[in-house]
């Protein structure tokens, strides 16, 4: 691996560090959470008490289905991409290549632990992303499929390129 590889990888860290506590730390992810703006810092005093009249909240229409049509493009892409990337990660690895990914090196070791690999992941995101729609969080729902098939459209076309 020369020196412009090992600078981009150590780069791809960084910014998948970057990416990962944006999301951590982002206002849509704990939406539940009442605002600190609403409690008094600065006196001791309790907040007054304010009566809400009881009327119904009116209906709110469901988001979406789980299954609607762009998250089945988002899902196909995913699992396209997926089998890209094994593909040319295993054909990478029979000519002698080496794998850089140090979860995917652990399966790496034969074609079937690589598919095993490929094939989890992109289960996974289909779970991360329907937990995420239980919860009522529809735009990280979609953004988990969007951030997976990224990454692996760069690793397929990174591999391509250093063939």
């Amino acid at each position: 691996m020369n020196l412009h590889t090992r600078g981009f990888f150590h780069y791809l860290g960084h910014l998948a560090s970057a990416i990962i506590m944006c999301v951590l730390l982002c206002g849509t992810v704990f939406a539940q959470q009442p605002s600190l703006a609403a409690f008094k810092v600065d006196s001791l005093e309790p907040l007054p008490v304010v009566s809400i009249p009881r009327t119904p909240l009116p209906q709110v229409a469901e988001q979406h289905q789980f299954w609607d049509r762009n998250n089945c493009i988002l899902f196909t892409a995913v699992a396209a991409l997926s089998a890209a990337d094994f593909t040319v990660t295993r054909d990478n690895l029979q000519s002698g290549g080496q794998e850089l990914n140090p979860v995917t090196r652990v399966f790496g070791k034969s074609t079937a632990g690589l598919a095993v690999n490929f094939a989890g992941e992109a289960a996974g995101v289909v779970g991360i992303s329907y937990l995420l729609h239980k919860t009522g969080h529809h735009k990280l729902e979609r953004m988990v499929s969007m951030v997976n098939a990224g990454s692996s459209a760069a690793a397929v076309s990174f591999d391509l390129a250093h063939r």
